[in-house]
């Protein structure tokens, strides 16, 4: 063989080498970042449990609480069968009481708002017991409404 085919020969030589170990240096980086990715996974996994266990909670105590239930009734009847539906869930006096209060209202409202002539004054009653159960709900305290109030909770008590 000639010289200039061995240089060509150890140039080739030499540039396998120099491959060989960029690749290999290419393959540690990478193995170095996968671990890296890895461990920072695990970290993002292990937050994110303790996140939605700390949601559950959250949740469960917002559910559990009668109050949120008892306000949440008083919003239109979407609000009044999300709050039957919570409580179903989770049984509590004080959102039963005031699903109870509610539904009474609503009941009213719908058999005297046809009657010609009162409809007006019973809306306008009706929105000043609506306000007063509110405030009451508010502030924790059971109050039956005025007028039928006593009634409701006799007469829808399986709720």
């Amino acid at each position: 063989m000639s010289d200039s085919t061995n240089d060509l020969s150890d140039d080739l030589n030499a540039m396998l080498d120099d491959a060989k170990d960029n690749a290999r240096k290419a393959g540690d980086k990478i193995s170095q970042k996968a671990q890296e990715f890895s461990k920072d996974a695990k970290d993002f996994s292990r937050d994110a449990k303790k996140a939605a266990e700390d949601f559950s909670h959250e949740a469960e105590e917002v559910f559990s609480d009668g109050k949120n239930v008892a306000i949440i009734a008083h919003i239109t009847i979407i609000g009044w069968i999300i709050a039957f539906i919570m409580n179903g869930k989770n049984k509590t006096e004080f959102g039963a009481f005031y699903i109870r209060q509610m539904l009474g209202l609503g009941l009213v409202g719908l058999i005297l708002g046809w009657i010609p002539g009162i409809n007006l004054l019973v809306g306008l009653v009706l929105i000043i017991a609506w306000l007063m159960s509110l405030m009451s709900a508010l502030s924790g305290e059971m109050k039956p409404t005025f007028l039928f109030g006593k009634q409701f909770q006799e007469w829808f008590k399986s709720l």
